[in-house]
C-alpha cells in the first residue's frame, strides 16, 4: 500500500513539475518576443510600422494589464482561503480543548479511581 501512495506522489510530482516547466518555457518565450520587439530601430522604420508597432505595444499592455488583476484577485482569493483556513483552525480548538479535558478526566478516573 505504501508503494502505491509512493508512486501516485510522485506521478503528482512529475506532472506539477511539467506544469511548472512548460509554464517558465511560455513566459521566457513571451517575454523574450516582447524584449524583441521594444529593441527595433524605430528610427529606421516607415511611418505605417510604427503605426503597427505601436498599436502592438497598446495591445502587450492592455493583455498584461489584463494578466496582472488576474492574478491580483487570484491573489486576494488566495490570501481570503488562507485567512478562512486560520478561522476554522481557531474556532475548532475550544472542541479540541474540550476533547482534551475529557481525556484527561478519563484517564484520571481510569487510573487513580477503585470502586
Amino acid at each position: 500500500m505504501r508503494q502505491i501512495i509512493d508512486q501516485i506522489v510522485n506521478l503528482l510530482q512529475q506532472g506539477i513539475t511539467a506544469i511548472f516547466k512548460f509554464v517558465d518555457l511560455v513566459w521566457q518565450w513571451s517575454f523574450g518576443q516582447m524584449f524583441a520587439i521594444f529593441q527595433s530601430n524605430w528610427q529606421a522604420l516607415p511611418v505605417w510600422k510604427i503605426a503597427v508597432l505601436a498599436i502592438v505595444v497598446i495591445a502587450i499592455i492592455y493583455v498584461l494589464y489584463r494578466g496582472f488583476f488576474q492574478l491580483w484577485h487570484a491573489a486576494e482569493q488566495i490570501f481570503k482561503a488562507f485567512v478562512e483556513l486560520l478561522m476554522v483552525l481557531v474556532s475548532v480548538l475550544p472542541y479540541v480543548l474540550l476533547a482534551g479535558l475529557i481525556a484527561a478526566a478519563g484517564s484520571y478516573v481510569i487510573q487513580h479511581v477503585n470502586i
